[in-house]
């Protein structure tokens, strides 16, 4: 398949913005980008776009969601999101409890949203796993994963406290809720130590004892060891110095969702370099910890040079809406040129998934969608959307 004749938003920092430009795929791969200028092909096969008056983006990326784990249309039935029966779970994985077959994966795809990173919720101070997914191709989930897992979810502030408070149990407080994270983690550590001791001595006259499995444990083993990041729910600032003063106790990499006070205090945020997933900026101030909810935090944080990405946290505001939440970022005072590279590579990127999404390149998958209009405003729809190298019905 080849695109011609388009403006290229490729969201690489080699090619940026290409005026009148190509895309050339294969297999679902892209093999090629320029401009037309270099384009030494031809255009006669049938196989061939003509995008003149369109620019083309990557497809889109939400870094944060809840889309087929909680699923639409539903209650109790279709609400997989939170294991609300132990405050530790860091062993449960998404992949068990998403619904791929959700509508909410279609209209996603529709709206050029070809990668999701969706998982538990924010009831424990320890959920379980995220996992990124392509949002077209399969209602099986195992045909649409990009990686398993991405992160374990953390969370702070009054979302724990909330839950196990109704049920007359700890956490009720935030210093329990971070006790807890504490507590967990160190247990991993250990494990993880007498597992490597174990598998250093095995067959050796100074064998030690293998540990008892532990599943808690194995699956923060990635974790301590940066193969995976957290991903810490924090709103307020307090809650935001926790999640960074314990992956320092723990040396472990993190990103920050949310991040609502952000804005507060961007200068701390810059310093210590993190990442943080915004959103959803179409919310109301529905709890106390929203109290300073700005459509200004992603601009004030960018200005101060600490990464973003935008998120719809899906249902919160619904998925096919992540274009039109950059667009308020943008009100606030973001680029529009950053506001895109927050919905693409930036996510792709805190994600570890940017080997094959976010931007327009070779070697990565050909997801790649198109508007003639501004894909911030809410009454423009794609002019097509290709995932995987094909059209988007």
């Amino acid at each position: 398949m080849i695109i011609c004749n388009a403006r290229i938003f490729t969201a690489s920092d080699e090619n940026g913005i290409i005026e009148c430009g190509f895309i050339e795929t294969s297999g679902g791969v892209i093999t090629a980008v320029g401009s037309m200028d270099e384009f030494s092909g031809s255009l006669d096969s049938g196989d061939v776009i003509d995008a003149s008056g369109l620019t083309v983006y990557p497809a889109f990326v939400d870094a944060h969601c809840h889309i087929g784990i909680c699923e639409n249309g539903l209650g109790f039935e279709g609400d997989d999101v939170n294991e609300t029966t132990d405050p530790s779970t860091p062993h449960l994985r998404a992949i068990d409890a998403i619904n791929a077959a959700d509508l909410c994966f279609t209209e996603a795809a529709r709206a050029g949203i070809g990668t999701v990173v969706t998982g538990v919720g924010s009831a424990n101070p320890i959920g379980g796993s995220f996992i990124a997914l392509k949002t077209y191709g399969s209602s099986r989930i195992d045909k649409l994963i990009v990686k398993d897992p991405v992160s374990i979810k953390f969370a702070l502030g009054e979302n724990p406290k909330h839950v196990y408070n109704d049920r007359d149990e700890t956490p009720v407080t935030r210093m329990a809720t971070a006790a807890i994270i504490r507590e967990q983690l160190w247990k991993a550590r250990r494990y993880m130590e007498d597992m490597e001791e174990y598998e250093r001595t095995k067959g050796t006259d100074d064998e030690s004892s293998r540990p008892d499995l532990d599943m808690k444990c194995e699956a923060l083993i990635p974790l301590l060891k940066r193969r995976i990041k957290a991903h810490f729910h924090c709103h307020r600032q307090d809650d935001i110095f926790t999640a960074i003063r314990i992956a320092k106790e723990f040396a472990i990499d993190y990103v920050l969702i949310h991040a609502t006070d952000g804005h507060l205090i961007a200068d701390e945020l810059a310093d210590e370099r993190t990442q943080c997933i915004i959103g959803p900026l179409f919310a109301d101030r529905c709890k106390p910890e929203l109290v300073n909810q700005s459509i200004a935090n992603a601009a004030k944080l960018h200005k101060k040079g600490v990464e973003i990405a935008i998120c719809t946290d899906h249902p919160e505001t619904p998925i096919q809406y992540l274009p039109v939440t950059a667009g308020i970022a943008v009100r606030g005072g973001l680029s529009r040129e950053e506001a895109i590279r927050a919905i693409t590579i930036n996510p792709a990127r805190f994600c570890d998934i940017d080997d094959r999404v976010g931007s327009i390149e070779p070697g990565k998958d050909a997801d790649i969608t198109a508007f003639r209009g501004e894909i911030f405003d809410i009454t423009e729809k794609p002019e097509f959307v290709i995932l995987g190298g094909k059209f988007v019905d």
